[in-house]
């Protein structure tokens, strides 16, 4: 009797285990948040688009409002096009913006929509034209220690 109670015990911190392991392993592949409302695609083409990855949020206001379909290359106009899936509750202008910005200083990428000012609500298929690429933090870097250096050169040219 006492050990087939401290059987049940061990099988159900067991299966308590295996729930949170299940859990951490939705919550770190973003998979957590499947829902099913119903739901309108639209597109938009980035340069750079970072560390994007599909599943990723896209949010307006701070308030996720869709995910990231799907992310593929174009080998024409050699940029990411970027495929969204919008809760069909959440309707935006045709002149949307849509801009890949980071979650604090290196956390995740995310598309941020920002409304636009225009009559006409984008729809099925559509593609959101206005857009800003990824900053990439090690191109910026480059950049400033690039200027920098420029700028001693002229300064030991200028003291000749």
């Amino acid at each position: 009797m006492r050990k087939s109670a401290i059987d049940i015990w061990v099988g159900i911190f067991v299966a308590m285990g295996i729930l949170a392991a299940l859990f951490l392993a939705l919550k770190v592949g973003n998979m957590n948040a499947f829902s099913f409302a119903p739901t309108y695609t639209v597109s938009a083409r980035f340069d750079n688009i970072g560390g994007l990855k599909p599943r990723a949020p896209v949010k307006s206001a701070g308030v996720v409002v869709g995910r990231i379909a799907n992310i593929t290359f174009d080998d024409k106009t050699y940029q990411a096009t970027v495929v969204m899936t919008i809760d069909q509750m959440y309707q935006f202008p045709k002149d949307s913006s849509a801009k890949i910005l980071t979650s604090g200083l290196l956390g995740e990428q995310y598309v941020g929509l920002e409304a636009g000012g225009a009559d006409d609500m984008l729809v099925a298929g559509e593609r959101i034209t206005q857009t800003q690429s990824a900053i990439v933090l090690e191109s910026l870097i480059s950049q400033f220690l690039y200027n920098k250096a420029a700028d001693s050169g002229q300064e030991k040219g200028a003291a000749k």
